[in-house]
C-alpha cells in the first residue's frame, strides 16, 4: 500500500474571479512551487487559469 504522507490537498482559485473551484493534490516532494492549470470557471463561464491558494 502506498504512503500519502508526501500528497497534501490544495485549493485552485481562477486567476480573474479569485473564485476557489477546485481542490487537487500535489506531491509536496516534486512540485515545490505552486503549481496552475487551465480550467473551466463556472462564474466567468470560460476557461482561465487557475492556480494554488493557501
Amino acid at each position: 500500500m502506498a504512503k500519502k504522507e508526501n500528497r497534501l490537498v490544495v485549493t485552485m482559485a481562477c486567476g480573474e474571479c479569485k473564485e476557489r473551484n477546485y481542490t487537487t493534490e500535489k506531491n509536496r516532494k516534486n512540485d515545490t512551487g505552486r503549481i496552475s492549470f487551465n480550467k473551466y470557471c463556472p462564474k466567468c463561464r470560460k476557461h482561465t487559469e487557475h492556480r494554488e491558494e493557501k
